[in-house]
């Protein structure tokens, strides 16, 4: 081998090591949140270039969101608790009325439960009780390592079997973003029986949510969205790849309403007909023409009312 070829070699080789080392970085950074005590989120407006730069390098540093306090008397807080001793903090609010059934709600990757209340109330509204938890290493709940849904499907059971406890034999289960998908996971780990789902924006795989993240910072998805994904599960011991909602949906015999915005940058269209198609039982597809990756209940509310409230009508 000449020393052009040596040359040629060794900077691949330290291309390649160097992309791994970023993505690598950037995996868990995307799938851990700090507490707020532990660092300062500085501001775009107050960052310098080296901040900017760490960013583009190491990934951005996420900080766990508080619960925005809710001021109703009905709210209890409820603990749980995962096999790993992680106490996940939910709220459990009932209708005032003569209840219909419970919904759980589920919310998103750096959401909380109190990002969902809006929903929630609508819920409440239409006559059911609502549970909503916070996923592991979100809002008061435990922990800062956050899988994407992979193993936050054991909240989702966790939640179902309080309120299967509680004698409830009508339980919907409601999820937005992550939320959605940790659903659609649970549907297949464990014997769930809820009489209904409500998924809203849910990515094909982990892979596509990836993707979808990379590219709304104008750069193109692959072979990042690829390494990201590898590195993620390899930091939290588990085959990201298989995490696949579109192929969850498969094995879901309920009936099921998803939902998603004309204008979502993180999830596409081709995902969402890809999971639509794939359901078996009954369904109902509906495209809300004027919202993004945000919520739908709060975006287009009328149209949200009367979709949601016909579904579980019927």
């Amino acid at each position: 081998m000449n020393k052009i070829s040596k040359y040629f070699f060794r900077t691949i080789l330290l291309l390649f090591v160097l992309a791994n080392v970023i993505t690598a970085f950037h995996a868990y950074k995307f799938t851990h949140f700090y507490d707020r005590d532990e660092f300062v989120q500085k501001e775009k407006a107050d960052k310098n270039g080296w901040d900017i730069a760490k960013e583009v390098f190491f990934g951005i540093n996420l900080v766990k969101r508080l619960n925005a306090p809710v001021e109703d008397s009905s709210v209890q807080t409820i603990q749980l608790v995962t096999k790993d001793e992680l106490k996940i903090e939910s709220w459990y609010i009932p209708t005032a009325t003569q209840p219909k059934g419970t919904v759980i709600l589920f919310h998103g990757h750096g959401g909380t439960k109190s990002g969902v209340v809006r929903e929630a109330s609508e819920f409440r509204n239409m006559g059911y009780n609502t549970m909503m938890p916070d996923f592991r290493a979100h809002g008061n709940s435990d922990g800062n390592s956050c899988t994407i849904g992979y193993h936050e499907t054991e909240e989702v059971k966790l939640a179902y079997d309080f309120i299967q406890q509680k004698g409830e034999k009508n339980i919907v289960l409601w999820g937005i973003s992550m939320g959605a998908a940790a659903i659609s996971k649970a549907m297949v780990d464990y014997p769930l029986q809820p009489k209904k789902l409500i998924l809203e924006m849910p990515f094909g795989s982990i892979v596509e949510a990836t993707g979808g993240r990379i590219t709304m910072m104008g750069v193109p998805a692959e072979p990042l969205a690829t390494m990201i994904t590898f590195w993620g599960g390899i930091e939290h011991g588990f085959w990201a790849f298989n995490m696949k909602p579109a192929n969850f949906a498969k094995q879901i015999n309920v009936p099921t309403l998803l939902q998603w915005g004309r204008h979502d940058a993180r999830v596409s269209q081709v995902e969402t007909d890809r999971i639509y198609a794939n359901l078996p039982a009954k369904k109902r597809l509906v495209i809300y023409e004027n919202s993004a990756h945000e919520s739908l209940c709060k975006k287009e509310n009328e149209k949200w009312l009367a979709e949601v409230s016909s579904f579980l009508a019927n």
